[in-house]
Formats: structure tokens, C-alpha cells, sequence
């Protein structure tokens, strides 16, 4: 056999080879610009820090109008037993 064939195909391994190199070093370039985003917005940001102690505070303070509420339904109903109660003692008494 001649070495006239194994020539072309020499080439195209050396080609090959030196693509492979050059793809690995954009892979590690792409590595490194991923890392280096990753790094930058991994620290939080200020205005997020605000929208969660705001969210925070809402929060709260939702709580303490649901108790507030709770309490007045409470005070509501009592005043209403009371004037039921006043109503019922006039009417007896109006019988009497």
C-alpha cells in the first residue's frame, strides 16, 4: 500500500485535533464567564433587601388588622346579645 492515503487522513486528525483543542478553550472560557456571572448576581441586590423587609412588614401589620378584626366581631356580637337582651326586657315589660 502506498503512504499517499494515510496522508489526507493524517491531516484530518491533526485537523480534528487542533478543533478539539480550540473547542476546550472556548469550554473553559465559557466556564469561567458563567462563574463570573454567577459570582456578580449572587450578591443580593439592595432593592430586594427593601422589598422583603417591606414584605415583612406587611405581613405584620396584615396580622394585626386580622386580630383587630377578630376582636371587634367579638365586641360586635357581645353588643348585640346586649341590645337583644334590652330589646326582649322592654317588650316584657310593655306586656306587663
Amino acid at each position: 500500500m502506498s503512504k499517499e492515503p494515510t496522508k489526507p487522513s493524517e491531516s484530518l486528525v491533526q485537523q480534528l485535533l487542533a478543533e478539539r483543542r480550540e473547542l476546550k478553550v472556548a469550554v473553559e472560557r465559557l466556564k469561567l464567564d458563567l462563574n463570573e456571572a454567577t459570582a456578580t448576581t449572587a450578591q443580593p441586590d439592595s432593592k430586594v433587601q427593601e422589598l422583603q423587609a417591606e414584605i415583612e412588614r406587611l405581613r405584620y401589620q396584615l396580622a394585626s388588622a386580622r386580630a383587630e378584626a377578630g376582636l371587634m366581631r367579638d365586641e360586635r356580637d357581645e353588643i348585640r346579645l346586649g341590645v337583644e337582651r334590652a330589646v326582649d326586657l322592654i317588650a316584657r315589660r310593655d306586656q306587663k
